[in-house]
Order: structure tokens, then sequence, then C-alpha cells
């Protein structure tokens, strides 16, 4: 099982990105796919949830909703999370997650630094 983030960046506030997660070695479209973030000295806190197949559910952490979009291709097995109106509060590194009976499968991670 492979998870591999990117995207992340420098970006002023109120800029977007768009962050992806490349995934590999498990039957993507059969799984519900999260992303997190953390950051520095905080807690890795829930971000945003995007139901299995064609991921018509979605849920977002009231930080976030009604900026962040998340998203997947199943063809491609990938994940997305596009990221509008930024802040500084949103920097931190963010991951993509999912479970498979009881256990957690996580990517290294991707920088997002909202910086002036």
């Amino acid at each position: 099982v492979q998870l591999v983030e990117s995207g992340g960046d420098l970006v002023q506030p109120r800029g977007s990105l768009r962050l992806t997660c490349t995934t590999s070695g498990f039957t993507f479209g059969n799984y519900a796919l999260r992303w997190y973030r953390q950051a520095p000295g905080k807690e890795r806190e829930y971000i945003a949830y995007i139901s299995s197949d064609t991921g018509t559910r979605t849920n977002y952490a009231a930080s976030v909703k009604g900026r962040f979009t998340i998203s997947r291709d199943n063809t491609k097995n990938t994940l997305y999370l596009q990221m509008n109106a930024l802040t500084f509060d949103d920097s931190a590194v963010y991951y993509c997650n999912f479970m498979e009976r009881g256990t957690d499968y996580w990517g290294q991670g991707t920088q997002v630094t909202v910086t002036a």
C-alpha cells in the first residue's frame, strides 16, 4: 500500500492550491478516503471525507467547509483536495488516509504554507 501526497506549496492568503494523493496497492474504489492536516505543535486534524466508489457522500470539518472540496478519480486511483480562500491557519502538513480493518494508512504528507 502506498499513498503519496503532492501539490503543497507556498501560497498567499486568499490563494488556492490543489493537493493530490496518488495511491497504489489496494482497490482504491472500495474505500472511503480522508484528508487530515497537522500544524507545528498541534495534533493531527481531520479535514475532509469522501465515500467509496462514486464518492457521492462528502463531509468537511467546520474550519474548511465552503472553501475546500474533496474529490476522487477512481480511474486514476487518485484523491484530490481543492483548497480555496486559504488563510494563515491553513498552513500545515496535509495527509491523505484510508482505513482497512482498523489499520490506518497514511502518506508522507505535503507541506502547505500560507504566507504574505
